[in-house]
């Protein structure tokens, strides 16, 4: 009797395997169903550098339910579909930690497209489409960036928009270098450009350099292309002339040009520099591929010369190298834009390609071992970075103890090591003692610590603060009967009518850097500050950015409202008409 059930164990065990090497949708439906086990319940996530950048989310969220549409009625940094994949699973998961809805909520659209590569890919080679699938779910099940900006380990809650863009990248990606089928192409490629466009602009004009390499290769069929344009455009056009949302989006990217006027050169440079690891190994690898394919390059050239024709062009262009210059220039383009990415991650499929291309060419040959050891160097750091930084984070956790709140929903659990609570703690004191000396600080433009946004302390110190004013928020309301139904803060992001249930007033620009994402105020975004019942300003410590913040709305608060002190850490502009302030 035991034996038997051994064997019947053992057949199961082996029957699982197997259908899980045969099958490797399966692997991507039980991670997709495992992600709301950790949604149901707040999950506490280590604090981390520039951790704040991912309130932006809950402030979108919040506009999107009260019916504002980004672009239209408010100033947004980036395209809004982002933020309305995540307002959609924090409806559906309010108890969900922040960052991990903001990060996991691409899988919405993502992982259905990444169905359709595998499908199309696993008729050929199942190892092949593992090879797909596994870094694809590596990467957007683990929300950190493959830069370091700081030293202690953490959360990566900035550059969420930059890890989607490079995730859909990498789809797009997968797509056109082993999809076959011209239907599941055509749709894989409007649909990911569609999504591109509409998180952040600068992520479509990669995909339209990978589009462009793939359809000059002849990778792209031309009716693949047409119908995959014709649904874009059918799409965009639907929806500016039902909400308008193209052409205001079109206007903010433009907004956003003015403001961000500098040359592209530098920031290409810092990009290179930032992933020099990367960069290197691919080009090296693209010297060794020119070295291999001239032979094959010159004969599709003279068979172009002979005889013209697209063709014979695909031939010339559907050389490994020319691929690799595509993919680079692409991850070039996009990274100079960026702070916090997952970069370069999309080239994973490119370099699978070319790795299993050689293979069949040149099998195993020291010819083949060189292109492998330079396959792998480039391929390996993002995962290694990724792999380290999230090790370390949930390991570090260990120590950390978790943020007391009263006020902050999902968004207050975080943990932070007691030692960086206790310097907090001293260094808020500092500042209220010695506001004076901050303040000059910050009208000569400097901050108090180069690192202060990444520092865990400030981010910390920045989340009790805001518990501690609603608090007095709520106090203040007790105690003159009033009800401010919409707040703003003077800083860059602001949960707050999200944590009180309350309205954020339309037209103010969210995620607002006032030198890279706050254009001039028009008649509308006058209009709303001089509406709007409550704006809240930090000063724990007073920042250039903070002061040009006040410097850029305080003339049109000025009539209309009454500054006063709400907390040691946080002035209030209160409008007039709502109360008498004291």
């Amino acid at each position: 009797m035991h034996g038997s059930t051994e064997t019947v164990l053992s057949g199961g065990h082996n029957g699982l395997r197997r259908a899980l090497a045969r099958h490797p949708m399966i692997i991507l439906a039980l991670a997709v169903a495992c992600m709301p086990l950790a949604l149901v319940a707040t999950v506490t996530m280590p604090i981390g550098p520039m951790y704040w950048d991912h309130y932006i989310y809950l402030d979108a969220a919040n506009r999107i339910f009260d019916g504002q549409i980004p672009s239209v009625d408010f100033f947004a940094p980036v395209g809004g579909l982002g933020y309305y994949l995540f307002a959609g699973w924090l409806y559906l998961f309010p108890n969900g930690h922040p960052l991990l809805l903001s990060s996991w909520s691409l899988m919405t659209l993502t992982a259905p497209l990444m169905a359709l590569v595998i499908v199309d890919v696993q008729k050929r080679s199942m190892a092949t489409a593992y090879g797909l699938l596994l870094p694809f779910l590596f990467f957007s099940l683990l929300p950190f960036n493959t830069g370091d900006f700081y030293p202690y380990p953490g959360s990566d809650g900035f550059g969420v928009y930059n890890r989607q863009v490079c995730q859909l990248l990498y789809v797009l990606a997968a797509g056109l270098v082993f999809v076959r089928g011209w239907k599941t192409l055509a749709t894989v490629t409007a649909l990911a450009m569609l999504a591109l466009l509409f998180i952040k602009v600068t992520g479509v004009v990669g995909g339209l350099v990978l589009c462009l390499m793939a359809f000059l290769a002849g990778r792209l069929p031309l009716r693949a292309a047409v119908a995959g344009g014709s649904v874009f455009l059918a799409a965009a056009g639907l929806l500016e002339i039902t909400s308008g949302a193209v052409s205001a989006y079109a206007t903010d990217i433009l907004s956003l040009v003015v403001i961000n006027d500098s040359s592209l050169l530098p920031r290409l440079l810092q990009a290179a520099s930032i992933n020099f690891g990367v960069i290197l190994a691919c080009c090296l690898l693209g010297l060794v591929l020119v070295v291999s394919e001239l032979p094959v390059f010159r004969a599709a050239l003279r068979d172009f010369i002979g005889k013209p024709g697209f063709s014979a062009f695909g031939r010339i262009a559907d050389q490994s190298f020319l691929w690799m210059a595509g993919f680079i220039a692409a991850g070039l383009l996009f990274e100079s834009q960026n702070t916090g990415s997952q970069a370069f991650i999309f080239l994973w499929p490119l370099l699978l390609a070319i790795l299993i291309e050689n293979y069949r060419r040149k099998g195993s040959s020291a010819g083949f071992a060189a292109v492998a050891i330079l396959v792998f160097s480039a391929a390996i750091p993002p995962v290694v970075i990724v792999t380290q930084k999230a090790a370390r984070a949930f390991i570090g956790s260990v120590n950390n103890t978790p943020l007391e709140h009263d006020n902050l929903k999902s968004m207050g659990a975080v943990g932070i090591r007691s030692i960086l609570s206790q310097r907090a703690q001293r260094l808020q004191t500092n500042y209220v003692a010695y506001r004076p000396a901050y303040q000059a600080l910050a009208e000569a433009g400097e901050l108090p610590s180069f690192l202060l946004y990444s520092d865990f302390e400030f981010q910390s110190q920045w989340l009790k603060n805001a518990d501690e004013v609603i608090s007095a928020i709520e106090t203040f309301e007790t105690a003159n009967k009033v009800r401010f139904e919409t707040i703003m803060t003077i800083d860059f992001t602001n949960p707050f009518p999200w944590l009180m249930d309350r309205h954020a007033p339309k037209y103010i620009a969210i995620g607002a850097d006032p030198y890279r994402a706050v254009p001039p105020l028009d008649a509308h975004v006058k209009q709303a500050v001089d509406a709007v019942d409550l704006a809240l300003y930090p000063t724990c410590p007073p920042t250039a950015a903070r002061l040009a913040l006040l410097n850029l709305y305080q003339p049109v608060l000025a009539e209309g409202h009454r500054r006063i002190t709400l907390t040691p850490c946080f002035d209030a502009f209160v409008r007039t008409g709502i109360t008498k302030v004291p």
